[in-house]
């Protein structure tokens, strides 16, 4: 069996590359570093170090080879020969690799081969299938638009894994060496895929998906981000000591609550295992052989403050049952004041209605710079706690 892995950086390498090898399969991955194709190729097998809270523990991951990004023909026979392909390029690149996916489509339909394949998505975007879709059509004729429609699977994934920035200790002069943490679910939507599901280790096919898109944007990837963004606030420079602050742990277990309750209520779901996985985030939020950064968990404010992502997107998300989402309110407060990245020195009021597409004057608008006034105050995270806690009050 042979799988195309579209992404050879710490998600490709440290996750899902990790799983296909472990399921069997010969896994072609395809990316623009030639040092790292090329070691895929000499080499043919990298080790990843899990990074657990007592013992590390190394897994070599076999039967691997590299395809330089660049060459489009040799991207196109390895999507020819595959029989299940994953991206993990990062949403901003996706647009750049759609004209070689179409390319290695229509290599497949034009050798006589019709049958089911499965592109599995593993980027945070919310609507990363029809997304790709779309500008993967752009590509097609009318009739291999029709065949595309029939037979290629576009499955979104939810992303769980953490994979912090690889620092030469734990690298080890290895280009192909990652460290990550334990945590290896890969959650997919299961109504997504064409033909059989493909048997991957550890991969689990649940319908309804958005629930999961969801949950991984607004309560995943939203509560690292608060602390992110609250840490750097009181001066930390990694994510686990800004957990260990009991300030900031309140208000990330408070905001990731009430992204929790507001899923439960939209979909209709019980809340207990969206209160366990929120349990379960914050243990792994402070694993200390992680050594994630406030740097890497923030950065990027355009597209994190932007209006459907992590932290906006739970605002919304929250108002449409009832909810008051102050403690995002904090965060997108602090986030303006995240001076590692250069969005931080736009004025508050351009930022939430540039990027975060905030009306000027809205409810929403208006609280927010009630806690952006606080960010530079002493004591500002407790200041910010306060006014929160004051505007969760229910007015009798």
């Amino acid at each position: 069996m042979k799988a195309v892995m579209y992404g050879a950086g710490n998600i490709g390498r440290g996750f899902i590359g990790q799983l296909l090898s472990q399921s069997g399969y010969e896994v072609a991955f395809i990316d623009v570093n030639m040092q790292v194709i090329d070691a895929l190729n000499e080499r043919g097998e990298y080790t990843v170090e899990i990074l657990e809270k007592t013992e590390n523990k190394e897994v070599t991951v076999k039967n691997v080879s590299g395809v330089n990004g660049l060459d489009a023909e040799a991207i196109s026979a390895a999507i020819k020969e595959a029989d299940v392909m994953a991206t993990a390029v990062g949403v901003n690149v996706l647009p750049r690799i759609v004209g070689n996916i179409a390319n290695g489509l229509r290599a497949r339909w034009n050798s006589g081969n019709l049958s089911p394949f499965n592109i599995i998505i593993c980027e945070n975007l919310i609507g990363a299938d029809k997304f790709l879709a779309e500008k993967i059509s752009e590509n097609l004729s009318k009739e291999e638009c029709e065949l595309f429609e029939k037979t290629v699977g576009l499955v979104e994934a939810s992303i769980g894994r953490m994979v912090p920035i690889q620092t030469p200790e734990m690298t080890k002069n290895d280009i192909l060496r990652v460290c990550v943490e334990p945590f290896c679910n890969l959650i997919v939507d299961k109504d997504a895929f064409k033909g059989e599901i493909p048997a991957i280790e550890n991969m689990s096919a649940y319908p309804k998906f958005q629930l999961y898109i969801e949950r991984k944007l607004f309560v995943h990837n939203m509560g690292h981000s608060m602390a992110a963004y609250f840490g750097q606030l009181k001066g930390y420079e990694y994510i686990w000591q800004a957990m260990e602050d009991s300030e900031i742990r309140a208000m990330v277990l408070n905001g990731m609550m009430a992204s929790a309750v507001a899923l439960a209520q939209k979909y209709d779901v019980p809340v207990v295992p969206l209160y366990e996985h929120v349990g379960d985030l914050l243990f792994r939020f402070t694993n200390k052989k992680l050594g994630d950064t406030v740097f890497r968990v923030g950065r990027d404010l355009k597209r994190k403050l932007s209006c459907d992502d992590r932290l906006v997107g739970a605002i919304r998300t929250c108002k449409e049952v009832g909810i008051k989402p102050v403690f995002q309110y904090a965060a997108i407060a602090a986030a303006m004041n995240f001076e590692m990245d250069e969005t931080s020195k736009l004025s508050p009021e351009e930022i939430l209605t540039e990027i975060s597409g905030f009306e000027k004057g809205s409810d929403d608008y208006n609280a927010i710079l009630e806690f952006a006034a606080l960010a530079s105050e002493e004591n500002a995270l407790g200041k910010m706690t306060e006014k929160a806690l004051e505007m969760m009050a229910v007015k009798y």
